[in-house]
């Protein structure tokens, strides 16, 4: 069908379907099968093609979670399922259970990881990204500065390094490993993008190229101790490196409908055109009722909240590349794209 957008930049523009609910829409069941709808469709295949058929703008990506232990017919059958929309697949590397920055916990993160850059090798994944710099939600974290800092990261690092070497990466088909911080409460030590950074360009380092990443994450960035200005002095250094990844346009706090991003998400997309390197950009929604997050919206204030405003969780997230894509042409038209 014609589309009533056309985007006008060179670019990925997709979506992060988390709006299907962790719990009940990406994470398997007890035994390793993905969430089916009510047709015996995955839940998420199934909503990325209604996307695509209602979104005003062209849907050309999809970054998804990999799960260890997912029923090896079901990922082949889902991703195959996307592929088969059309749509560029990302996958989202999905680690716990161990701490990265300790090394007691790397032999268990790096199977994890393997297995997830395997499966990314065997489905033609050319980005892949993760969370693996410390254990999600940990009680017992307590943030690490100085020379304990400088400790954590050099086992990430090691981490890091161990993965892409024992996955057999150099010369397959991936091609950037995008690494993505977490707000204050998820993480305790690796919050911004200055410290996540130390990770990327340490492994890049050790590895000879720059392969390792960085996420932009509006909410991320939104919900870290850094203002807006020095969020954007660090992408500018962070593209200027070579070391910048894909952008989230997602909401501070609320991780709802992006009109609650306070301004992040434009300033943050404007930072990282003007670099002139951005080239692939999703919109983000969590739903406000996901088990999964039970514990963030107990922790954070003001997550959690209802933002749809009558909508379905569908409509929110296309009103969402609506608004996006109306961004990155504008962004053409005053010169600070291509």
């Amino acid at each position: 069908m014609s589309k009533e957008i056309i985007l006008k930049a060179n670019l990925e523009l997709g979506v992060v379907p988390t709006h299907v609910k962790f719990v009940g829409g990406l994470v398997p069941d007890e035994n390793g099968k993905l969430p089916r709808n009510a047709d015996g469709e995955f839940v998420v295949v199934a909503e990325m093609k209604k996307l695509m058929e209602q979104s005003p703008v062209a849907i050309t990506s999809v970054q998804v979670p990999y799960f260890g232990g997912a029923d090896a017919e079901d990922v082949d059958a889902f991703y195959n399922g996307l592929k088969d929309l059309g749509l560029t697949l990302h996958i989202i590397m999905m680690v716990g259970g161990a701490d990265p920055m300790s090394p007691e916990g790397e032999d268990a993160v790096v199977a994890q990881l393997v297995e997830g850059l395997q499966t990314a090798k065997k489905f033609g994944v050319a980005t892949v990204s993760s969370t693996s710099l410390e254990e999600w939600m940990d009680p017992n974290a307590s943030r690490k500065d100085g020379a304990e800092f400088d400790a954590a990261v050099k086992q990430v690092i090691k981490l890091h390094v161990r993965a892409y070497e024992e996955a057999g990466v150099a010369g397959s088909c991936v091609e950037a490993w995008n690494l993505e911080f977490l707000r204050g409460i998820e993480f305790s030590t690796f919050t911004d993008l200055g410290r996540v950074w130390e990770v990327a360009k340490g492994a890049n380092e050790v590895i000879g190229k720059k392969f390792f990443k960085l996420l932009i994450d509006a909410a991320h960035c939104g919900d870290s101790e850094l203002s807006i200005d020095e969020n954007a002095a660090l992408i500018a250094k962070i593209a200027e490196s070579g070391e910048m990844g894909m952008f989230h346009a997602s909401s501070p706090t609320t991780r709802g409908c992006l009109s609650t991003d306070d301004g992040w998400i434009g300033a943050l997309l404007t930072a990282c055109a003007k670099t002139g390197k951005l080239t692939q950009v999703f919109v983000e929604l969590f739903n406000h009722e996901d088990d999964a997050l039970a514990g963030l919206r107990a922790g954070v204030e003001g997550h959690g909240v209802d933002t749809t405003d009558g909508r379905t969780y569908s409509e929110a997230v296309i009103d969402g590349l609506r608004d996006v894509s109306r961004r990155i042409n504008n962004l053409v038209a005053r010169g600070l794209l291509k």
